[in-house]
């Protein structure tokens, strides 16, 4: 079967995109301009890869293809020097291009049965070149060994390629939990073959200090190891948890500089992350005198969030800093140093006599201000030694240093500012980018800090935003993804989190703008997926999932979609308890419910799906709340009466909260109608401020005014001890109402002695059920 691919590339040319009958261009990222053509080119004992001797770039790509050709078919596969015996033959031929269609990064492959042509302007161009050809060939060409009984077919093709964006980056955080020389090479190899070009590195932090300092020993004999790390997560248990375990570890400057050319023989620049003024614990541990309180004993955390310990903007700081990143940039000649500049808290500036006088001094309007000053010194060091800064984008705050990149992670909004500003911008917004949350159901995925991240939405997004004009439009560098490793800490557990959700980064950063087809991504995916077995990648299958949607009928009557990713599987499903199988009912249309009912589910393709849904009178009922913070928690006003209960304390996203006042809501049945029982589960999470409330108010009305058989009850538990979901249960005996309302007394500041001392806490909550 035909399938017709349409891509457009900046260049205003077009192709009409026409794959084979079998499929076989599952390339990823998939190429600007494309054109299947009929026949194949097949690999052979005689088959030679010709280049220009004089070349560089060309040998060098042309290496890698033929040793990886070698090694898969036993063909004793070459690299030659062009010659006029070589120039007729079946050969895969590279030659320089000469009319400027290909830029910076970019290729032209055209592949016939007679031979094979490969032409770019820069070693870039060649090497992503080859790893498309290697996507061409049959899945096993990744193999790391032989493979017998494979037809080494490269299907007939003409590709224009070259990528949307100049920057494509994932980064690594190696603070929280270290990753070994050996598994950051790999990173960076997986990250070549999806034509990334852009490694960020995450080397410092309060949890740990990573990179040797020749000129401050400390760094690493200190910072770079910690006495424990708190147990399972941030939130779970008060007070904290701890595996009374010494952990550490930092790379060399002969490592990082191994690590350096490793990456630059891959097309792959690294940009080091030196966290400042903020994320400093590390530091202050080993030389106490960067802070405000030289006095205090400061220790390299223990557990995850953000600490009050900063550096202090003093002369002794800023020496310090100097140093390091001279010696920084010494081990890494990319253009760009991540200063970090994000989550520092004022608290240790507002209490500093001379912090208060420095402002006074420069004429600072606050805090804020003052870190402008900070990041604006370091800058003109940066500068001066021919580098520039590039900051999270809370360095836009008091006003952005004068050549300074911003990576917007706060949602968009910075880097829109950013931009209108005439900032270079990177878009590494949380919502789509941050590859260390939830990509499944958090009861059945490693734990994770938070927040849910499906491949799908990672694909949906959009880096340039609409908002800005074409002019400004040119500021956005690019797309980077991220992956904070506080729950990740093995190299089996980071690349489970970061493939294949990389993978649709990769094409986002790389393909046209333009309409884009997940179902064709999908496809293609599959495909690649094959190709990350053979690399044993650890990578997610949650590609396969089983997921659930509730709607509702002009009846009333609830329904559960079943949906999932996978096109070509099959779903099967029962709803009176038993286990399904190929033999149980087929999954077609949605599931009509009449009570509260257990659906199981399995897939063709291996999934496994099971969830209780919940059959009560206030089941798709529309409600309101009094307050806008929860209006903002839950936008469209579903989460209460979905019919879908939340299933841990790991996801606040499957929560309504309100932090900082009560939360009050009132659900309106429809009709006045008999109320025996009404019950809601309340959030327990005390380390992250999540509260339960101090009481609970429900009452009812049948005119939405006056509310009557109002039961009011306190709600009892313990500070101490692991997090928890709370019911509360309210009987009723023969009342009637139409409207429910609900209020939830919330528990105030937190009191002194607790993790977030002084902060509002939160009421979080999730199904009423009425009954």
């Amino acid at each position: 079967m035909n399938r017709l691919v349409a891509f457009l590339l900046c260049l205003s040319i077009s192709f009409s995109l026409i794959a084979q009958s079998d499929n076989a261009y599952n390339l990823l990222p998939f190429p600007a301009q494309f054109a299947g053509k009929d026949g194949h080119f097949t690999v052979s004992t005689a088959t030679r890869i010709v280049v220009n001797a004089k070349d560089a770039g060309q040998r060098a790509a042309a290496q890698t293809l033929a040793n990886q050709l070698k090694t898969v078919s036993g063909f004793p596969i070459a690299v030659a020097p062009a010659s006029p015996a070589l120039a007729k033959g079946k050969h895969i031929v590279f030659q320089a291009h000469k009319t400027g269609k290909c830029g910076p990064e970019g290729y032209i492959l055209n592949v016939s049965p007679d031979r094979v042509v490969v032409e770019a302007e820069t070693p870039k161009g060649y090497f992503y070149a080859v790893q498309t050809l290697l996507q061409l060939l049959p899945t096993a060409v990744f193999s790391p060994a032989k493979v017998d009984n494979v037809a080494w077919n490269i299907p007939a093709c003409q590709i224009l390629d070259r990528p949307r964006y100049g920057y494509r980056g994932l980064m690594l955080d190696v603070s929280r939990n270290f990753m070994p020389v050996s598994f950051v090479k790999r990173f960076i190899d997986l990250m070549a073959m999806h034509k990334f070009n852009t490694f960020h590195w995450h080397l410092t932090d309060d949890q740990g200090w990573r990179i040797e300092i020749k000129k401050y020993p400390k760094l690493t004999q200190i910072g770079s190891r910690r006495k424990e790390t708190v147990v399972g997560h941030n939130a779970e248990n008060y007070p904290f948890k701890y595996d009374g375990k010494e952990y550490g570890g930092f790379y060399t400057q002969a490592q990082i500089a191994e690590v350096v050319r490793y990456a630059a023989a891959r097309h792959i620049t690294i940009i080091p992350e030196i966290e400042m003024p903020g994320h400093a614990l590390a530091a202050l541990a080993s030389y106490p005198e960067l802070s405000c309180d030289p006095a205090k004993k400061y220790e390299v955390a223990t557990r995850w969030g953000i600490f009050k310990d900063v550096y202090c903007p003093n002369e002794s700081t800023f020496a310090f800093l100097q140093n390091v990143l001279t010696e920084v940039m010494a081990l890494f000649p990319g253009k760009y140093i991540h200063i970090g500049g994000d989550e520092c808290p004022k608290d240790a500036w507002n209490a500093s006599a001379f912090c208060q006088d420095l402002i006074k001094k420069l004429k600072l309007k606050d805090e804020h201000e003052l870190q402008s000053y900070f990041i604006q010194r370091i800058e003109k060091f940066v500068n001066s030694k021919g580098r520039a800064i590039i900051g999270w984008d809370e360095i836009l705050e008091g006003g952005l240093a004068p050549n300074a990149t911003v990576m917007s992670w706060r949602g968009t909004e910075g880097g829109i500012e950013a931009a209108k500003q005439k900032h270079n911008v990177v878009m590494t917004p949380g919502d789509f980018c941050y590859l260390d949350q939830y990509q499944g159901n958090p009861v059945q995925e490693p734990l994770a800090g938070g927040g849910f991240l499906p491949i799908e939405k990672v694909y949906s997004y959009e880096p340039t935003p609409a908002e800005l004009t074409p002019e400004q439009q040119k500021y956005i560098l690019g797309v980077q993804g991220n992956v904070w490793t506080e729950y990740i800490p093995t190299t089996q557990h980071v690349e489970y989190m970061v493939f294949p959700r990389a993978s649709a980064l990769a094409e986002i950063g790389w393909i046209p703008q333009g309409p884009r087809n997940f179902e064709d991504f999908a496809v293609r995916l599959k495909e690649h997926l094959k190709r990350l077995s053979y690399l044993n990648v650890n990578y997610s299958k949650r590609l396969l999932d089983i997921r659930a949607v509730t709607q509702f009928t002009d009846a009333d009557q609830l329904q559960v979609r079943l949906e999932k990713l996978d096109s070509d599987s099959k779903m099967y499903y029962t709803t009176n308890g038993k286990q399904p199988s190929t033999s149980s009912t087929e999954y077609f249309t949605p599931i009509a419910l009449k009570k509260t009912t257990t659906i199981k589910a399995i897939s063709s393709a291996g999934a496994q799906f099971e969830e209780t849904f919940y059959i009560h009178r206030a089941k798709g009922k529309s409600y309101t709340y009094a307050n806008a913070a929860a209006e903002k928690s839950d936008p469209n006003k579903k989460k209460l009466t979905d019919g879908q209960v939340a299933q841990s304390p790991r996801n606040k996203s499957e929560w309504v909260s309100v932090s900082g006042g009560d939360l009050e809501v009132t659900i309106d049945l429809g009709d006045v109608r008999p109320v025996t029982k009404i019950s809601a589960n309340f959030l327990k999470r005390i380390s992250y401020n999540d509260f339960p409330p101090t009481s609970v108010e429900i009452g009812l009305s049948q005119d939405g005014t006056t509310y009557k058989d109002a039961i009011s009850q306190p709600v009892k538990y313990t500070l101490e001890g692991s997090w928890g979901i709370l019911p509360v249960v309210a009987d009723f005996k023969t009342a009637r109402a139409r409207y429910v309302r609900i209020k939830a007394k919330n528990a105030g500041p937190a009191s002194a002695g607790f993790p977030r001392e002084g902060l509002p806490t939160a009421v979080s909550v999730d199904e009423v059920v009425v009954e």
